[in-house]
Formats: structure tokens, C-alpha cells, sequence
């Protein structure tokens, strides 16, 4: 038990402190969440133990390195006798936070976590070192919906989705990157996300336009409906209309709210992917509303930008939509 639960939570080991020691973890009176920070020098580790029948479990390195304890661990052990220890663990929510965690043991716990029922993983302020060997052929990781990460740094560079991705089970859903190092991604090694619905690039002030073709490996978003790029460093909603023709997704939501988009009269024109019918383009620099906007939206978020005005039906989209927001 100490074995599976150490790995689990990115120590793989007990190290257990003095008894002066304050607890570093605490669970909430209804036993749903357990929030461990381990920010003392010396952290009692064995209290994470208390999280074991919590529902929503965060843990919190204190920016150390947990580099060590690769030595006492191997992390290729056949795992197989500790499943039903794993899949009687509620964890529904994961949170791992502020640590330098080597590849390794990142990928070991996530193979842990494939016999549990894990259903979101947060990554928060991790540096990613090392490289370890590749998986099997058939992902043997959790069988996420939701996968969350923001400020996270790999060794890998722009190979670090590719490796990622090999330990998840392919019905992924919604998918959140904020903050990264690189979304250059080496698109002829990313596999294909199968049912990948939501994409969340936002708070990427770096990404721009040309870095968001790189980003949108064309063919592996088939099932790609709800694009997130608040504060990713749009200029144009021309710029990004041709991004999405060159990835050739077929999006239905698309939020370009909090950059810095202003209309350019001589931009080229695109075509808007067909099924796109909400569109935020609010907290930006428009002066005016942009042409060629899609033809058939039910919502334009027109809201805290330039304007002097409310748009003249002749500005809006061919079918005008249900819902426009345009007041400053």
C-alpha cells in the first residue's frame, strides 16, 4: 500500500519527518477534498496518506526536486498485483504542483494511474527533466477527460506532447495548455486525439497567429468543436480565420477575447470554418466591426473594445445572430 500511494503521489517512497513536524496535508470535513503542500524542508510525506479516500486531491511539492528518489524506486515494475489496491481509490481530480520531477516518475505515476478512475489531471508549475524509454504500443495510462497545464517545462522541447501523449488512453476531451515553453509541436510524431472536443491555448501571450499553425497539427483534431485563445496574442480575426483553414478544423466556438485584435482593411480573406457559430471577440482594439465575419453565427461577443456605436445590420454576419453584445 505505502508502495502504490507513494508512487501516486510523485514520491515513491516515506520519508518521515520528527514529530514537530507540522502535517502538511488537510481534508475537508465531507472526506471530498485533500490539499497536501509539502513547503517544509524536512515534510512528513506519510501524511499524504490521509488523502486516500478523498474524492479531489491536490499535492504541492514546495519547488523542490524530487530527482532522489528515482534511486529507490523501479519504475518499470510489473504493476499488475496492485490494481485492485488502485481502483479502490476514489480520485476523481489530481492536482500536482511546483516540483522538478523527473520524466520517469512522471510517466510511472501516470501508468499507476491507468488502473484507477481518474477522470481530470492538473499539472501546475513543474519542470519536466530527463527523457525515459517509450511505453508500449497501447497507452497504459488514465482514461482522462480533462487534462490541464500550465507552466510546465520538458526536457523534450517540442516533442514533450508526442511523449506525453503516449501514456494517456485516447478518449481525452477537453485539453488546457497555459503558460507553456513551447507550442511548436513536432506534429509528424503527435498522434491523432480522437475525441478531443476542447482546446484551450489561452494565456499564451507568445503564440500569435504563426505560432498557432504550428500548434494546430492538421488531422489530429477530427473531433476539435470549442477553440479557447484569450490572451494568446491574436492581431487580427483574419490571421486566425487562416490559421483554422490551414489546420482544417471545423469549430463551432471560438474565443479570441482579451488580445489585442484591430481591423485591417486590406487583411485577405478567409473562409470561416462552416459550423462555427459563436464567436467572442470582446476586450480587444476594434474600432470597427470586421468584415467577412462567419455567416451563420448565433452569438458575437462585440463587448468592451473601441466602438462608438452599435453595428448596422449591414456589418453583421448574412444570418444575423441571436445573441450580439457590442456596449462598451
Amino acid at each position: 500500500m505505502e508502495r502504490v500511494l507513494g508512487s501516486l503521489l510523485l514520491l515513491l517512497t516515506l520519508v518521515h519527518a520528527s514529530p514537530t513536524t507540522p502535517e502538511p496535508c488537510e481534508l475537508d470535513e465531507d472526506s471530498v477534498r485533500c490539499v497536501c503542500n509539502f513547503s517544509d524542508p524536512q515534510p512528513n510525506w506519510s501524511s499524504a496518506f490521509l488523502c486516500a479516500g478523498a474524492v479531489d486531491v491536490e499535492f504541492y511539492g514546495g519547488d523542490r526536486s524530487l530527482e532522489h528518489f528515482l534511486k529507490r524506486v523501479d519504475t518499470e515494475a510489473d504493476l499488475g498485483h496492485l490494481a485492485d489496491v488502485v481502483k479502490s481509490l476514489p480520485w476523481q481530480r489530481l492536482k500536482v504542483a511546483d516540483a522538478r520531477v523527473p520524466a520517469a516518475m512522471l510517466f510511472g505515476v501516470l501508468r499507476m494511474l491507468g488502473y484507477s478512475s481518474l477522470k481530470e489531471l492538473t499539472l501546475e508549475n513543474l519542470d519536466v527533466t530527463g527523457t525515459t524509454l517509450p511505453p508500449p504500443l497501447e497507452a497504459l495510462g488514465p482514461n482522462l477527460n480533462t487534462l490541464s497545464l500550465s507552466n510546465v517545462s520538458w526536457a523534450t522541447g517540442d516533442a514533450w506532447l508526442a511523449e506525453l501523449q503516449q501514456w494517456l488512453k485516447p478518449g481525452l476531451q477537453v485539453l488546457r495548455i497555459a503558460q507553456a515553453h513551447s507550442l511548436n509541436f513536432s506534429c509528424e510524431q503527435v498522434r491523432v486525439f480522437p475525441a478531443l472536443a476542447t482546446l484551450d491555448l489561452s494565456d499564451n501571450p507568445e503564440l500569435g497567429e504563426r505560432g498557432l499553425i504550428s500548434a494546430l497539427c492538421p488531422s489530429k483534431f477530427p473531433a476539435l468543436q470549442v477553440l479557447a485563445l484569450r490572451n494568446a496574442g491574436m492581431e487580427t480575426p483574419s490571421g486566425v480565420c487562416s490559421a483554422l483553414a490551414a489546420a482544417s478544423v471545423q469549430l463551432e466556438e471560438l474565443d479570441l477575447s482579451h488580445n489585442s485584435l484591430r481591423y485591417t482593411a486590406d487583411a485577405p480573406g478567409c473562409d470561416w470554418p462552416s459550423k462555427l457559430n459563436s464567436l467572442n471577440l470582446s476586450f480587444n482594439e476594434l474600432e470597427q466591426v470586421p468584415k467577412g465575419l462567419p455567416a451563420k453565427l448565433r452569438v458575437l461577443d462585440l463587448s468592451y473594445n473601441k466602438l462608438d456605436r452599435k453595428p448596422r445590420p449591414d456589418e453583421l454576419p448574412e444570418s444575423p445572430p441571436q445573441c450580439v453584445r457590442s456596449w462598451l
